[in-house]
């Protein structure tokens, strides 16, 4: 008995006419030989899938780092930022580097306040020293800072007067930056834009820091719609159009894109830089977003070296574009 369902044992083969026995022999070669070439194909199919998966998981670990692709392409939640470091490791201590000047506190000739500290009695006898000359002394100062100090409150009234001669009533003008019945001066909004803006201050934290440093407690509320006042003026004073026109002069720029969460959806930060003008713009990656920065126009978002090539007018081509900003020399404003 074979044990297999279907197929003979030896003894009913056995008593088989020599004939019949001959066609099933014939039918088994067959069906050997149609499995076997449908095992190759198997084998062949299991082979090219294998390759695939293997390209594929190639693939999926490539990164900005190990591949041409830009870093915009890296996941935002899966780069490292420990092996993405442009920093020398090792070869410098934290903190004054040999050779550096020391930059240690002077005394200043005319302090606030000046306390003297004689002794009360002698360390020998014990006698009481406080009418005895000084015949030595030694100067020590401490600079420190002082409780922050009350708001200063400036009252502006608008008057009214009425002319004797014709009976016209004018009203007199109160300065530009007075506009609501209690606002806050100018001074305090250029001390909130420097900690949120200038800083990157979280709006909670800034206020905060500017109630303590300040003694002027503002709300979040206030505290986040001073960026938007901050740029308005910004825009206003014509300053981004002047960094636009002279990193379009500069020998070398840097131009990136990194995304960034915004509003339950994604967005770039587009960046044109040298070592000392910067200009940021946020949108899609599409040319009319990269062209909106004023810096790059025609800029096709290509992480290739033909990006000069895909730059509309010839006239307004950077002389080089590169994707590190280390790579280029340090260059000041013309």
């Amino acid at each position: 008995m074979t044990g297999v369902p279907g197929v003979p044992s030896a003894e009913e083969l056995s008593a088989l006419p020599a004939a019949e026995l001959a066609v099933r022999l014939a039918e088994a070669y067959r069906l050997i030989a149609e499995l076997t070439t449908q095992a190759g194909r198997l084998a062949a199919q299991v082979e090219r899938l294998s390759a695939r998966v293997e390209e594929l998981e190639r693939q999926a670990r490539k990164d900005s780092s190990t591949s041409s692709r830009p870093p915009s392409s890296d996941s935002p939640y899966k780069k490292n930022g420990g092996d993405r470091s442009l920093r020398e490791r090792g070869k410098r201590r934290p903190g004054k580097q040999p050779g550096e000047p020391g930059m240690t506190m002077s005394l200043v000739d005319d302090p606030d306040e000046t306390i003297n500290c004689p002794p009360l009695a002698c360390r020998g006898c014990g006698a009481d020293l406080a009418g005895a000359p000084v015949t030595a002394q030694r100067r020590h100062q401490v600079t420190d800072i002082e409780p922050a100090p009350a708001p200063k409150v400036t009252e502006y009234v608008a008057q009214a007067k009425e002319c004797a001669g014709c009976e016209m009533v004018t009203a007199g003008e109160l300065p530009a930056h007075v506009r609501a019945r209690a606002s806050y001066g100018p001074e305090t909004c250029a001390q909130a834009a420097n900690l949120a803006v200038g800083h990157h201050i979280p709006i909670y934290r800034a206020t905060l820091v500017l109630c303590q440093l300040a003694g002027i407690a503002v709300s979040t509320g206030w505290m986040a719609g001073i960026r938007g006042k901050a740029a308005a003026l910004v825009e206003a004073s014509g300053f981004m159009d002047r960094v636009q026109e002279l990193l379009k002069t500069a020998a070398a720029v840097h131009a990136d894109e990194t995304p960034a969460r915004a509003a339950g959806g994604t967005r770039y930060v587009h960046l044109a830089c040298t070592h000392y003008l910067t200009c940021m713009h946020t949108g899609d990656r599409s040319a009319e977003a990269i062209d909106a920065g004023g810096v790059l126009p025609g800029y096709q978002g290509r992480d290739r070296p033909r990006w000069l090539r895909r730059l509309r007018a010839p006239d307004q081509r950077p002389a080089r574009l590169v994707r590190s900003p280390s790579a280029a020399r340090p260059q000041g404003p013309v």
